[in-house]
């Protein structure tokens, strides 16, 4: 899975999302504290200006407060509300009753009248609380301190709150997030997916080419795949060309052979004529081999289709004049125009050697079918003949293996036939038809 480029990309996407997340939630927790803590310094700056207006120098120089925070917490003892009121030169202390005997300790007083606000210090309760202060002095020269104070816990429940109600949205926003990396990523990934069907396609026979209109940074791929099909289908032509001179370059040696051998029992040599006319029928195997491998190399194109009727007549024409073929009758039952899913010169080796080895067996009639069924083309070859052993149907089909000792043939005829039939993705069957042999193949065909 770690080769995976879905994978790949559904996991920096999932890590993107859970990071981005992170830091808008963390983020987003920062500014709704800071807004918190303006709203409450605010609201404690309105305090300390209602009980800046409420104190005032006696005659004595003592300090007067007249009530006018009516907040019940600031007369609730130890609520997290609390206001002090400090003459600066005596340091005497009015303060809340919510202060009850604590003092409001804060750092050095501000000067010049200004107001000052604490965010974090200890509270009465060793708490971290927040505060604002100002002080005042009066025409006489007397100075008074004021300070209102209030628990930073309101400000912790308050964020609490916020997130958890932020973090259902996150985790919805996060749904959102992976629902559109899901869209993209299937979207992008899907010129692909294409280019893998067009590939199995060509691999399947269904296409010589892939014919796809490719994205531009996946084309280049896609050219370079053509180009090797190029290659292979050019490659598969020279070693087409390469097996017929091959052919024909070792019909006139092997024909002198023959002769020679003919000859040679002439003489009285039989011995000697055995041994050379087993030599050259394994060279005659060999070679036979070499061109029927020739002919299944790679490149076999999805597009070839020819008309079984014609392929037939012209093979049973053929049959018709050799000699075990000349003493039988010969049945021909395809649709006029049946096509078969294969090149012609493949088929027509095909039947050559299916009806050849049918009229070497056959004692009195051979026979051809086919048809179309369920997406396949059906070609089946029925003699009347002995038929094939159950034993013997798989050995059948391996190279140089001759089942009778009638002589004539190189042992190859199934072998080949089965070798090309798979090339095109199909199938070869064998039953006996009491009497007889029915060999059958399946070619799929590829839309």
């Amino acid at each position: 899975m770690g080769n995976s480029i879905r994978f790949r990309l559904w996991l920096a996407a999932t890590i993107s999302v859970l990071v981005a997340l992170a830091i808008a939630g963390a983020g987003l927790r920062y500014l709704f504290e800071l807004h918190v803590e303006r709203r409450v310094v605010g609201e404690l700056t309105i305090d300390l200006n209602e009980l800046i207006g409420a104190t005032t120098f006696a005659s004595d120089g003592s300090l007067v407060v007249t009530p006018v925070l009516t907040d019940p917490r600031f007369a609730n003892p130890l609520s997290g509300y609390y206001w002090q009121v400090e003459n600066v030169a005596t340091g005497v202390i009015e303060r809340s009753r919510s202060l009850w005997d604590a003092k409001l300790v804060l750092p050095a007083q501000s000067t010049g009248g200004k107001l000052r606000k604490i965010e974090e210090f200890k509270g009465p309760g060793g708490e971290l609380s927040i505060a604002v202060e100002r002080t005042i002095i009066d025409a006489g020269g007397r100075s008074f301190r004021a300070i209102v104070a209030e628990d930073h816990r309101t400000v912790e429940v308050s964020v609490s709150e916020y997130v958890r109600d932020l973090a259902p949205a996150l985790l919805m926003l996060a749904g959102a997030l992976m629902a559109a990396f899901f869209i993209q990523i299937t979207v992008g990934l899907a010129p692909l997916e294409t280019l893998r069907v067009a590939v199995r396609n060509v691999i399947a026979q269904r296409t010589a080419r892939l014919e796809e209109a490719a994205p531009s940074e996946v084309q280049p791929l896609a050219d370079e795949i053509n180009r090797l099909l190029d290659a292979q289908e050019k490659a598969l032509a020279r070693a087409r060309s390469r097996s017929t001179d091959l052919a024909h370059g070792l019909k006139t040696p092997l024909q002198v052979l023959s002769a020679d051998i003919r000859a040679l029992r002439k003489k009285g040599e039989a011995e000697l004529a055995d041994e050379i006319e087993k030599s050259a029928a394994a060279i005659r195997r060999h070679v036979e081999r070499e061109l029927a491998r020739a002919r299944l190399a790679p490149g076999v194109s999805g597009k070839a289709s020819c008309r079984v009727s014609d392929v037939a007549t012209g093979v049973i024409a053929v049959v018709k004049r050799t000699p075990s073929g000349k003493q039988l009758s010969f049945t021909l039952d395809v649709t006029e125009n049946l096509t078969a899913p294969i090149d012609e010169g493949d088929l027509s080796e095909i039947l050559g050697n299916l009806v050849e080895n049918a009229a070497r067996y056959a004692k009195s009639s051979v026979r051809v079918d086919a048809s179309d069924a369920a997406g396949e083309a059906i070609i089946a070859v029925t003699d009347d003949g002995p038929g094939i052993p159950d034993a013997d149907r798989e050995s059948a089909l391996s190279r140089g293996v001759q089942l009778d000792s009638k002589g004539g043939s190189s042992g190859l005829g199934l072998a080949i036939v089965s070798d090309i039939v798979e090339a095109y993705g199909g199938c070869l069957a064998m039953t006996n038809a009491d009497p007889g042999l029915v060999v059958t193949i399946s070619l799929p065909r590829h839309s």
